[in-house]
Order: C-alpha cells, then structure tokens, then sequence
C-alpha cells in the first residue's frame, strides 16, 4: 500500500499582529466544539464580545513568545515532523486544526508528492480525549476527506494516554527536574467545561458522579477527559516511583468556575500557604511548548506563584522533539500500519 502520514496539532495565528491573532480566535473560538451552544449565540458571543474584549491582550501575550522563527508550537511541529520523517519511508506532512498548514495543504501535498495515494495514518498530537481537542481535530479531518471525495482511506490513532511508550517519554523527561531539590510537581493539564465532560459520557450517568468516578471502571472512560489525564499522571508518577504527597493534578485555561477544578491560577496562590514554596510544573496534555505553556504557565504561572509567597518555580518543558518522545510517535504509526495489514490479510484469506 502507499501510505502518507500526517501529524496534526492545534495551531497558531500567522504572527502576533492584531489581524492575525483576531482572525485565529475566529476560527478558534467559532468552532462548535469548542464553545458548543447554538450558532447564532457563539457568533454574538465571539464576534461581538470576546474577540473585541481580548484580541489586544493576546496579541501582546502571542509577542512575548514568539521567536526568531515564527510560532513556536509550528516551529517544534515541524521539527517534529523532520525528525519522525527520519525514521519513515512513507512521507509525513503537518496540519492544524485553526490556522496554517491546514488539512487541505496537508492532504494536498501528500497527493502531490505519492500518486496512487491508498491510505492516510493521522496521529492527533493530543494524547487525551476530548471535544475541544482530539475530537475537533479528528472531525475536520474527515470533513475535508469527505468534501474533497478523496479515494484514500483515512486512519486515526486513537489517544495514547495510557501508551507505555508515551508515559515513558513523559516520564523520562520530568526525570532530570525531580533529581533536583523540589517541594511538589503539579500537573496542570487544560481544562474543559464540566458540560463536555457530561456531553462525552456515553451511558449518560457516570462522569463527574463522583470524585471517584474516574477510579470506577465503565465505558464512559474511552471518552472522559478527567479519567484520562489521571490515568496519564498515575502512570508517570508510578514510573517515577513518586509519593502521592509530592504531585497533584489541576487545569489551566478557565474561562468560568464550572470548569474542571481544581483551577491552576488558583492552586498557585494556595500552594505557598500550604508549605509548598519550590515549585515543578509539567503540562502533559500539550506535547508542544505553546501560549498555553510558555506564557500562561512559564511566565504569568511563575510570577503569580512568586508573588504568593513560593520562593523558587520552574515550567519542564513539553515534549517537543525528546528522542522519546520521537520513538513514541514511530511506535504507535507502526502499530496502527500493522494493524491495518493484519485486518486486511485476513479479510483477504476470509475471501
């Protein structure tokens, strides 16, 4: 079979001019998984309220991280893509959900370069489930598949929350933090509304039961979002052979108090009351550095958690292109082309 592959990440605005970064939250903010209520309300919401409100202030937040070339989550995306094309005969392009590349120069590109193109392998670089993040991403892949009526199959890789390969990569970059003197490891993972939680739940009553729901096998979890980054932590945190008084999980990114708690931002303020006063961060649900995790956690995260009283904080960076990490992604490509192989040779001996 000719197989290409695609990597697909959230995205980035073209620069942080004004212009650019209000046509990003456009689309961003505009997509119905994202801010799920009727079209109408999220049109008033976003174009008449919330873009006008903020595009000023991430602009000027998109200034402070931007580099010498371009957008860093791009940037570390395409060095990510260099380095997995390594170790790949098939050829890898990128895409994002919101701004540039997009599905279509990525499908574009591969047809262009493998004529006879039978099969697309897209890896989602979000490791958890979620509406706002894998499901969006997933979806517009396949709406542009459909739209275009390609004759290339399409496969997606599932989240690798729980993949060993991916915990390990995770785990062995947080390990050269941990060999120093710290007092806590926060795992701050992106928050979501309570409501995608519930809207996720396939049997319509166990998320967000209980605080102990996640811990409570069911079939909700291949969608849950809260069980899954703790799995995630469980994992990583077993590997590291940490104690349960050294780590804790809490999510960034707010917008109201019915999001999932506890809030980031807030356990910054608390932590250094709590004795906590040197502090790691880590934030799994990302796997490129970004605004998310270079502003909002590295600078603004740091300063707020300083000002509270803590004495020392550091951000570990995300996984960006760690070898591991590398190895990772190639594992899970090479599982799902063996998979597809092995499904097809025995619908080949069944005929």
């Amino acid at each position: 079979m000719k197989r290409g592959i695609i990597l697909m990440n959230l995205g980035s605005p073209d620069s942080p001019e004004v212009s650019d970064v209000k046509r990003y939250l456009r689309e961003f903010l505009m997509d119905g998984r994202v801010i799920d209520v009727p079209f109408l309300i999220r049109n008033f919401l976003v174009k008449g309220i919330i873009i006008p409100a903020r595009v000023k202030n991430s602009a000027e937040a998109y200034k402070s991280i931007w580099t010498k070339d371009g957008s860093p989550l791009v940037h570390l995306t395409k060095q990510l893509q260099e380095q997995v094309q390594n170790e790949f005969e098939e050829l890898v392009e990128i895409a994002m959900r919101y701004g540039n590349p997009t599905p279509n120069d990525a499908y574009k590109k591969l047809l262009q370069k493998v004529p006879g193109l039978d099969e697309v392998i897209l890896l989602p670089l979000y490791p958890h489930y979620a509406m706002s993040s894998y499901e969006t991403a997933v979806e517009y892949m396949k709406e542009v598949h459909k739209k275009n009526k390609y004759s290339f199959k399409l496969t997606t890789i599932q989240p690798y929350y729980n993949n060993e390969e991916y915990i390990n990569a995770l785990a062995e970059s947080i390990r050269p933090y941990i060999d120093k003197q710290y007092d806590h490891l926060l795992f701050s993972y992106h928050g979501i509304p309570e409501r995608h939680i519930h809207k996720s739940d396939v049997t319509q009553s166990h998320c967000l039961s209980s605080d102990a729901c996640c811990e409570i096998d069911s079939p909700a979890h291949e969608f849950c979002y809260r069980h899954q980054v703790r799995q995630t932590t469980k994992l990583v945190t077993e590997k590291l052979n940490l104690p349960a008084n050294k780590y804790s999980i809490s999510f960034q990114s707010r917008l109201n108090q019915k999001w999932l708690k506890p809030f980031t931002d807030v356990r910054f303020q608390e932590m250094p009351k709590e004795g906590v006063k040197k502090l790691l961060v880590v934030c799994p649900a990302f796997v490129s550095d970004c605004l998310e995790t270079l502003e909002e956690i590295a600078e603004r995260g740091k300063k707020e958690f300083l000002h509270a009283g803590g004495e020392s904080y550091e951000m570990i960076p995300c996984l960006n292109v760690h070898p591991l990490w590398v190895k990772a992604i190639v594992k899970l490509i090479e599982s799902q082309e063996l998979e597809v192989g092995s499904q097809a040779s025995e619908l080949s001996s069944t005929n």
